[in-house]
């Protein structure tokens, strides 16, 4: 039976583009993981991989305006998001680089030998390692950012970790043209081109999670395939680390005295946020708890017009379109549903930004509107008015985790007066990332991030953005009674390598 042809297709009309590749058989992901494997040893030299990171950045500069261009071609998402998107990348790979010469990820500690303790301490010296070949499942969303080149592919080479990504059907053509400059910049460094794999193909991205040889692998998407995967890395005779991002819902709460104070601001920023890329970020706000009564009531009108000024997109694919409309559809069938502002299907291949409101009383039990508490991927969100606190408290105790929450607050309440910090410790549990009087559209790739959050917002505690992200690909080792000339460097005595380290219960930078 002959391969299945893998087509670059252009969203903006449903037309294939062109053959790239065909899907991988089982033996081809095999074979690419295993020479992944083979690849090991030549990152292991702490230079040599931060190096290699800072070229993989260059090249992709240098390869910039083929890249755009093509990643436009398969996504519609537009030159000037996507250049914006792929610098995001070369910083953040660039940052990795900078991680890794520092050193700090180690986790260096050392402790000499204590007889006076209770119990007595031994020589223990612990540091840690990377796990081995990783398994890189990409986003549709961030063609950068969050595939082939993305976080977790620039983590896990951080690392030390060779990867094997499965290339999202979205932009296939721009997945082999990364991966080559990634190799061509592994070879630059005398490391196999091995390091960077990449299969096509739904089979072959459940081959990748269940080969012997992968162990962890890191995915971002939807709730459905996420978890289909995250129980296939559960039920392998060794289980590995499944680091997962599902589905978020990015709840917001606009308190009455916020939206009296600024009822037009807040309107229009919801309405930015909920349309940027036409609806289709992992932290677009999808509820927003709004008060009935006038002060809301302003604020609908100011989100109705900023929305209805917005254009009709065109989604990622037509399936994502088709689902999107017929989500949509059914979620304003629902009794005491309104659409101010009716999204749907905008012309043949491109949708209509909107939203719809509705009591929330309705969602604060158990219920048909309990489709409202659930993502819809794309430019709609939900409004809904509550009378009271009560009913704000009973539709957050309903919600699942998620990877942002946002509470909007009057001035006095953000200086801590009234209800401010009751608030915010009851979203607090409900996100990773809780903002004040901002919007959740935009991760900033820094040392203080977190984008993650309790199931189904991802599968672990761990951070997909920042540099703490390398964690999810190491453990620890601790050596006991090792004579010194046995120990791995960055274990030694000396200090040869000058890393960041806690000595005998003190911190040494």
């Amino acid at each position: 039976m002959a391969a299945a042809p893998v087509w670059s297709v252009d969203p903006r009309t449903g037309k294939q583009r062109e053959q790239v590749a065909v899907e991988a058989t089982a033996q081809e992901v095999d074979a690419a993981v295993r020479a992944a494997d083979a690849a090991r040893d030549a990152l292991a030299d702490r230079t040599v991989r931060a190096a290699f990171l800072r070229t993989a950045a260059d090249e992709l500069k240098a390869a910039e305006s083929t890249l755009v261009e093509v990643a436009d071609a398969e996504t519609a998402l537009g030159p000037v998001r996507l250049t914006g998107e792929l610098a995001r990348t070369c910083y953040q790979l660039r940052a990795f680089a900078d991680i890794v010469d520092e050193g700090e990820f180690l986790g260096v500690v050392v402790n000499h030998p204590d007889d006076t303790a209770t119990p007595p301490i031994p020589d223990l010296r612990r540091y840690k390692v990377p796990l081995g070949v990783v398994a890189v499942y990409s986003a549709s969303n961030f063609p950068f950012a969050f595939s082939v080149p993305g976080g977790d592919t620039a983590s896990a080479l951080a690392a030390g970790c060779p990867v094997v990504v499965k290339a999202h059907p979205d932009h296939p053509g721009l997945s082999e043209l990364v991966a080559k400059v990634l190799r061509r910049a592994a070879a630059r460094h005398d490391i196999p081109e091995g390091v960077v794999g990449l299969v096509h193909g739904f089979e072959a991205g459940v081959e990748l999670v269940k080969h012997p040889l992968i162990a962890a692998a890191g995915f971002t998407g939807s709730v459905r395939g996420g978890r289909a995967l995250f129980d296939a890395a559960a039920a392998r005779p060794v289980p590995i680390p499944f680091h997962g991002e599902l589905g978020s819902l990015n709840p917001v709460v606009v308190t009455e005295a916020a939206a009296t104070e600024r009822a037009e601001a807040i309107g229009a920023g919801l309405a930015g946020s909920m349309t940027l890329g036409v609806g289709q970020f992992c932290v677009k706000p999808g509820l927003v708890l709004v008060p009935a009564g006038a002060a809301g009531d302003g604020l609908v009108k100011s989100l109705t017009d900023a929305v209805s000024d917005t254009d009709a997109g065109v989604l990622l694919d037509h399936r994502m379109r088709d689902n999107f409309v017929a989500g949509v559809a059914e979620r304003a069938a629902l009794p005491d549903v309104e659409s101010p502002v009716t999204p749907g299907p905008g012309g043949e291949h491109t949708v209509s930004a909107g939203f719809l409101t509705v009591p929330a009383a309705r969602l604060a039990t158990e219920g048909e509107h309990d489709l409202l508490l659930e993502e819809c991927f794309g430019p709609v969100t939900v409004v809904a008015r509550y009378e009271d606190e009560a009913e704000v408290r009973g539709v957050l105790s309903r919600l699942p985790g998620n990877l942002t929450a946002t509470v909007q607050l009057s001035a006095e309440e953000a200086a801590g007066e009234g209800a401010g910090a009751a608030l915010l410790a009851a979203v607090t549990p409900l996100a990773g990332r809780v903002l004040v009087n901002g919007w959740p559209t935009g991760v900033a790739v820094a040392a203080a991030q977190h984008h993650g959050g309790p199931y189904p917002a991802t599968t672990s505690t761990s951070t997909s953005v920042g540099g703490t992200a390398i964690e999810r690909w190491l453990r620890p080792v601790a050596y006991q009674g090792v004579p010194e000339a046995l120990l791995p460097a960055e274990l030694r005595d000396g200090n040869p390598l000058g890393l960041p380290r806690r000595f005998n219960g003190v911190l040494e930078r």
